[in-house]
C-alpha cells in the first residue's frame, strides 16, 4: 500500500503461514473440538494437537490456519483447501491462496483474483482484492479505485478511494487528499481526514499518527492520548506504547499502567503479554509483573493456553507457569487456536 498501513489490510493474495485452528473430531453429539497449530518439520508443513503428536502429517509446502474448518494449503506448487483431518476437499489449483474469513476465502487463479465459498465456488473477480472479509465486507479495486462488496460479491460502498482498510468496530480508514479519515458501513465520512497514517479501530479505539506521532482516537474521531513514537492497537484493555525506544501499557484513558521499560512488547493475550527485556523474551502479567522471567529468543502471545518460544533456534511451547510443554523442535509455528 502506498501509505502507513491501514486497518487489517491484506495487500496481495498469498498463502499465509500462520495460526492452526481447531479440529472437530465428529459430527455427532456431543462434539469435541481440539486445538491445532502448524509447524514446519523440515520444509514441510503439517499440524499438532495441544500434547505436541502430529495429527496432520507434514507434507505441505506451505499451510494456513484453520478457519472456518479448512486451512489453505500449498501442495505439489498448488493451492487448495484441507478440512481437519487432513483431507483435500478443495482440490489445490490456485496459484495461491488466503486463509477463510467469514466463509470467504482470497484466491488467485490465471492471473486473476477472486473470492471463493467454502464449496469452492468462484464468487466474484476484481482487479485487485485488497482484504479479506471483515463486518460482512471486503475491499477490492475496480478501475484503479477502491470500494466495499458484500459477500454476494455486489458492489455497497463505491470504488472512489485511493487507499481503504477494513471494517473493525464499524469503522473503516479511507485516504482523501492525501489524509486519513473514517467512514461507516453506509460509506458515510464520519471522522473527517485529518491524519497521516492509522491501524484501525480496536475495543473501540483506533490508533492513528498526529503530526508525526501516535496516538488514539475513539470513534467520534475525539483524541483520548497523543505524543507516543510508536503504538499498538488495544487488546484485552491495554495497548502498548514506545516512547524513546522503550515500550509500556497504556488503559483505554491513556494512562500509563505499566511504565516504558521493555526493548518490545505484544499485545496482551489470555492476561499475559510478551514483552522482551536484555534481548530475551518473557511474560508479564496486566500489573507489569514479570510472572515468566526474560529467558527465550522470541516468543509469541497466548493462545489456548499454549505460546509459541524460540530456544536455541528452534520453536516449542510453554504453559502459562513457563514450563516448556512441546519440545522445541520446529523451524516454524503457528498459534494453537479452536475454530
Amino acid at each position: 500500500m502506498k501509505h502507513m498501513p491501514l486497518a487489517a489490510g491484506v495487500g496481495l493474495v498469498v498463502i499465509c503461514v500462520s495460526a492452526g485452528f481447531g479440529q472437530t473430531a465428529d459430527s455427532s453429539a456431543p462434539q469435541q473440538v481440539e486445538a491445532l497449530a502448524g509447524v514446519e518439520i523440515g520444509g514441510k508443513w503439517g499440524f499438532i494437537d495441544e500434547t505436541g503428536k502430529v495429527v496432520i502429517a507434514a507434507r505441505f509446502e506451505q499451510a494456513s490456519e484453520f478457519s472456518d474448518g479448512l486451512a489453505a494449503v500449498r501442495f505439489g506448487g498448488k493451492a487448495g483447501f484441507i478440512d481437519k483431518t487432513g483431507k483435500m476437499v478443495i482440490p489445490a489449483q490456485f496459484d495461491s491462496a488466503r486463509p477463510f474469513y467469514e466463509q470467504r476465502a482470497m484466491v488467485m487463479l490465471g492471473g486473476k483474483q477472486a473470492f471463493i465459498d467454502e464449496t469452492g465456488k468462484i464468487i466474484g473477480q476484481f482487479d485487485d482484492i485488497v482484504t479479506d472479509f471483515s463486518e460482512q465486507l471486503a475491499v477490492v479495486t475496480i478501475g484503479g479505485k477502491m470500494g466495499f462488496i458484500d459477500k454476494t460479491g455486489r458492489v455497497v460502498i463505491a470504488p472512489k478511494f485511493e487507499d481503504v482498510g477494513a471494517f473493525s468496530d464499524d469503522r473503516a480508514a479511507v485516504w482523501i487528499a492525501d489524509k486519513l479519515g473514517f467512514i461507516d458501513k453506509t460509506g458515510k465520512l464520519v471522522i473527517p481526514p485529518r491524519f497521516d497514517g492509522a491501524y484501525g479501530f480496536s475495543e473501540g479505539l483506533a490508533n492513528v499518527k498526529i503530526d508525526g506521532k501516535m496516538g488514539f482516537i475513539d470513534k467520534t474521531g475525539e483524541v483520548i492520548v497523543a505524543g507516543f513514537d510508536d503504538a499498538g492497537a488495544f487488546s484485552e484493555q491495554l495497548a502498548s506504547v514506545s516512547r524513546k525506544g522503550k515500550w509500556g501499557f497504556i488503559d483505554q484513558t491513556g494512562k500509563v499502567v505499566i511504565p516504558a521499560q521493555f526493548e518490545g512488547a505484544r499485545e496482551f493475550s489470555e492476561q499475559l503479554a510478551a514483552v522482551e527485556s536484555g534481548i530475551k523474551w518473557g511474560f508479564i502479567d496486566k500489573t507489569g509483573k514479570v510472572v515468566i522471567p526474560p529467558q527465550f529468543e522470541n516468543a509469541g502471545k497466548f493462545s489456548e493456553q499454549l505460546a509459541p518460544v524460540s530456544i536455541n533456534g528452534k520453536w516449542g511451547f510453554i504453559d502459562k507457569a513457563g514450563k516448556v510443554v512441546i519440545p522445541a523442535q520446529f523451524e516454524t509455528v503457528g498459534a494453537f487456536a479452536k475454530d
